[in-house]
């Protein structure tokens, strides 16, 4: 005798464990309540200001990790107790660094970071033009061989049959001349 589990009862079953896993994660949202709608702005902003430690590139907004919330509840009681951004931004920062802040300061330890890109920049640039400057040497000498050595015959025997008009070789001047000799007996007898 076999025991089908019928479909839907299958399916029911699988259900119920994931909508605890959904319903558990919407319970880490966290709330905090303010006096005024300027400082939950205040705190709004200064969570998207500052980075999560331990998510590396999430602000503290958008992190879910356990430093982050204890992050958001110092800044949270740090507001209630009247202190000011950049109080709660350096309290902050001396505790876990500047690595906190989206905007570090300009600093001997920071100039990697600030200048890094630019200099980086700068050497690919530089490296691109090195490499182009010496193709176009390499490329320019092997088209005056590839010249010299398929064409330059072609080159030398047109050259020989043009003549050069400021050296004229003694072939064409010797048929010039006789082209001369023979047009001025004709001449001569017209007149």
């Amino acid at each position: 005798m076999s025991y089908l589990i019928p479909k839907r009862l299958f399916l029911f079953v699988l259900l119920i464990p994931l909508s605890f896993v959904t319903l558990s994660a919407f319970a880490s949202i966290d709330v905090y309540s303010f006096k005024d709608p300027s400082q939950e702005l205040r705190f709004a902003q200064l969570t998207e200001e500052l980075r999560c430690p331990k998510c590396q590139n999430n602000n503290l907004a958008d992190s879910n990790s356990p430093l982050a919330k204890d992050l958001k509840d110092i800044i949270y009681e740090k507001m209630l107790a009247g202190e000011t951004d950049e109080e709660i931004t350096h309290y902050l920062k001396q505790r876990y660094g500047d690595f906190v802040s989206y905007k570090p300061p300009v600093k001997p330890f920071t100039w990697l970071i600030w200048y890094g890109p630019f200099i980086l920049l700068l050497l690919g640039a530089f490296g691109v033009y090195r490499y182009m400057g010496g193709r176009k040497i390499s490329l320019s000498a092997q088209n005056k061989s590839a010249i010299s050595n398929s064409s330059q015959s072609l080159i030398d025997q047109w050259d020989s049959e043009k003549g050069d008009p400021e050296q004229p070789n003694s072939s064409s001047v010797q048929q010039k001349k006789q082209e001369n000799d023979e047009e001025s007996p004709s001449q001569e007898s017209n007149s």
